[in-house]
C-alpha cells in the first residue's frame, strides 16, 4: 500500500516537534479529531523512541513519524495510516482494528499482537512473537521474523519474505502463514500445507496491498497452517499440550 498525498493535503500538514512538544498533547490532539477534519496529514519530528506515539486513533488521517518509536506505536489503531520512518519498539500496531501501519525499519517483539484487522507492513525484520494471537490482521514482513511468530494466531495472514525462527505458528488456529525463506522449526500443531491456487491468489492480494507484488515470485513461498489436532483435548495428543 503506497500512500499518496495531494499537494493541498501536504500544504495543510500539521507539524509537531516532540523535542519541544509533549507527547501527551500530541495524542490528545489526535484523539479530538473528527471524521470530517481537514487536518488529515500530521508529521511528527524527533520521536526519539517515545512510547505510544499515535496510539488509539479512530479517524482516517495519515500520521508520518520521522524517526524511531518505542513501545506500542499505533496501538489500537482504527482507520488511520501511520508511517514510521525508522525502527519500532515492542507491540507496534498492537490490537489494531483497521487502517494501515508501515514501519520502514525493523520492529521489536510482538508486532501486530492481538490485532483484529488492517494491514501492518514491516520493511525490515520483526523480532520474536510477531503476530502473537493475531485475530484478523494482515502482516507483511519483508525481512525475517523471530521465534514463536504467529503463536496462537487465530485469523488473518502473516507473510514473511525472509526466514522464520523456531516454533513458527505454535498452537495455531486458523491464521494463514506464508514464508519464502527457511523455517527453523514449527510449533505445536503447525504443519506445512499444500499451496493451492486459492492460496496463491490470497498471497498475491496481500503482496499487492503491501505494494510489492511485482518484486517477488509467489512460487517461492510455502504455506503453513493448523493441523487442527489441538482444538479439543484428546489423550493421544497430551504430549503436545
Amino acid at each position: 500500500m503506497k500512500l499518496s498525498l495531494t499537494p493541498a493535503a501536504a500544504e495543510r500538514a500539521v507539524n509537531v516537534d516532540l523535542a519541544s512538544s509533549a507527547l501527551r498533547e500530541l495524542n490528545a490532539a489526535l484523539h479530538k479529531l473528527t471524521p470530517d477534519t481537514n487536518e488529515t496529514y500530521w508529521r511528527i519530528a524527533n520521536p526519539a523512541g517515545r512510547h505510544a506515539v499515535a496510539a488509539g486513533l479512530d479517524v482516517p488521517v495519515t500520521v508520518e513519524i520521522d524517526g524511531p518509536v518505542g513501545y506500542y506505536c499505533a496501538g489500537m489503531n482504527k482507520q488511520a495510516s501511520v508511517i514510521v520512518n525508522g525502527n519500532a519498539g515492542v507491540g507496534v500496531a498492537e490490537n489494531m482494528m483497521s487502517g494501515f501501519v508501515h514501519v520502514k525499519g525493523d520492529a521489536s517483539q510482538s508486532a501486530g499482537a492481538t490485532a483484529h484487522g488492517g494491514l501492518l507492513v514491516i520493511d525490515g525484520n520483526a523480532s520474536a512473537r510477531c503476530g502473537i494471537s493475531m485475530k484478523g490482521v494482515d502482516i507483511v514482513v519483508k525481512g525475517s521474523v523471530g521465534h514463536m511468530s504467529a503463536f496462537m494466531a487465530q485469523a488473518g495472514t502473516l507473510t514473511v519474505l525472509g526466514d522464520a525462527g523456531e516454533a513458527l505458528g505454535d498452537s495455531l488456529y486458523e491464521a494463514k502463514l506464508f514464508v519464502r525463506g527457511s523455517v527453523a522449526g514449527l510449533g505445536a500443531d503447525c504443519v506445512e500445507k499444500e499451496m493451492r491456487d486459492e492460496h496463491r491468489t490470497l498471497l498475491a492480494a496481500k503482496l499487492d496491498a503491501a505494494g510489492i507484488l511485482g518484486e517477488v515470485d509467489i512460487s517461492e513461498f510455502r504455506r503453513y497452517g493448523s493441523a487442527r489436532s489441538l482444538y479439543h483435548f484428546h489423550i493421544d495428543n497430551v504430549s503436545s499440550y
